[in-house]
C-alpha cells in the first residue's frame, strides 16, 4: 500500500507545474522529439528536458533514442493510469479557460510540427521517386501484392505485429486497424522520419516506431503474434540470423509473412538499390524457415512483371530452437 501511495504522490507532484501539464496533455496527441516539445512550449530544450525527466520519474512518460534524437511518449507500462491521467486534463482544459487557451495554442504549434515532418517526407520521396518507380515497373502492382497479403494473414488475428524494415511505414499502416498494436522498425533514421510521418495520424497507443537492426532485435523473447518482412529480406547478405531473430521475438504459434522476390537475374539491382540477394527460390527459403524453427506454408506468387514476387508465410513452432526443429519434423 505504501509503494503504491508514493507513486501516487509522485504522479501529482509531476502535475503540479503547468509546464508539465502541457507536455502530458500533448504526448496524448502523439510522440514527439525533445526539440519538437520545446519548439511548441516556446521553451530551452535543457529546460523541457528537465520537465520530461519528471514525467518520466513518476512512470507517465517514457524515452526512446533514435539516433541523436530522443523522442518521448505516453509510457505504456502505466496504462490505466495514464488514461485517467488524460481524462482528468480534458476535464481540466474544458473547466479552465486559461489552460485551455494554453492547449489549442499548443495544438496548432504541434499541426505546423506535422505539416512540416509530411514536407520533409514529400522532399525525400520526390529525391527518391525515380529509383523507386524504375524497380517498380519491373513487379506487380503494390496494391495487388498488399492486397494478396492481407489475405493470407486474414485466416487468425494479428495481435501484436511487428514490421520489420518499415520503409515509408505503408505496411505498418495498411494493418494498423486490425492489429492490437504495431511496432514499425526500420534502421535508417531518414526512413523513419519518413515513416512518422505517414503514421502522424495514429495514436501513440496504437502505433510505435524503433530504430533498430533486423538481425538485433531491440525486443525481449515472444513479444509479438505476427511479424511481417516487406521487401526487406533481399538486402540481407545472410537472411538466417535475420530469420532467427524473427522466430525469437515470436510467441510458439505466431505467424511470419515474408514479402519478397522470387529468384533472378538482374543483376543490376545489386548496385543500383543495393540488393545484397537476386531473389529466393522456394526452396532456399523453406530450408531457412525450418530452420529457424517454423513450420511452412505454400508460398503465393504474383507474376504480373519481370520481377516474381513470392509470399512466404510460416507459423513459429513450439521450441524455435534450431537442434530441435528437424526432431519436431520428424514427429
Amino acid at each position: 500500500m505504501l509503494v503504491a501511495t508514493m507513486v501516487i504522490e509522485d504522479i501529482f507532484k509531476a502535475l503540479g507545474d503547468p509546464t508539465r501539464l502541457r507536455i502530458a496533455r500533448l504526448l496524448g496527441t502523439m510522440e514527439l522529439a525533445v526539440g519538437e516539445l520545446a519548439q511548441v512550449l516556446g521553451q530551452s530544450q535543457p529546460r523541457v528536458s528537465r520537465h520530461v525527466g519528471i514525467l518520466c520519474d513518476a512512470g507517465l512518460a517514457e524515452r526512446r533514442r533514435e539516433g541523436s534524437w530522443v523522442f518521448l511518449r505516453q509510457s505504456e507500462s502505466a496504462g490505466p493510469v495514464v488514461d485517467a491521467v488524460q481524462a482528468l486534463l480534458a476535464l481540466a482544459e474544458a473547466h479552465e479557460p486559461a489552460l485551455a487557451a494554453l492547449c489549442e495554442a499548443d495544438r496548432r504549434k504541434l499541426a505546423a510540427i506535422r505539416d512540416a515532418r509530411e514536407a520533409a517526407a514529400e522532399t525525400y520521396f520526390a529525391r527518391h521517386a525515380g529509383e523507386w518507380d524504375e524497380l517498380r515497373a519491373l513487379h506487380s502492382a503494390d496494391a495487388e501484392v498488399e492486397d494478396r497479403l492481407a489475405e493470407a494473414l486474414a485466416d487468425s488475428p494479428l495481435g501484436a505485429l511487428l514490421d520489420i524494415g518499415t520503409g515509408t511505414g505503408r505496411i505498418a499502416e495498411l494493418f494498423a486497424g486490425q492489429a492490437e498494436r504495431v511496432v514499425a522498425l526500420d534502421k535508417n533514421l531518414e526512413m523513419l522520419r519518413v515513416a512518422r510521418a505517414k503514421l502522424q495520424h495514429l495514436t501513440a497507443a496504437r502505433i510505435e516506431l524503433v530504430q533498430g537492426d533486423f538481425a538485433d532485435l531491440p525486443f525481449p523473447d515472444a513479444s509479438f503474434d505476427t511479424v511481417i518482412l516487406h521487401q526487406v529480406l533481399h538486402f540481407a547478405a545472410d537472411p538466417a540470423p535475420a530469420l532467427a531473430e524473427a522466430s525469437r521475438v515470436l510467441r510458439a504459434g505466431g505467424r511470419l509473412a515474408i514479402v519478397d522476390f522470387a529468384s533472378h537475374d538482374h543483376e543490376e539491382l545489386r548496385t543500383r538499390h543495393q540488393h545484397a540477394r537476386l531473389g529466393f527460390s522456394d526452396r532456399q527459403m523453406a530450408e531457412l524457415l525450418r530452420a529457424a524453427g517454423f513450420v511452412t506454408a505454400a508460398p503465393i506468387a504474383l507474376e504480373g512483371g519481370a520481377l516474381v514476387v513470392k509470399i512466404w508465410t510460416a507459423k513459429r513452432r513450439a521450441s524455435a530452437n534450431p537442434k530441435t526443429a528437424a526432431l519436431e519434423t520428424a514427429q
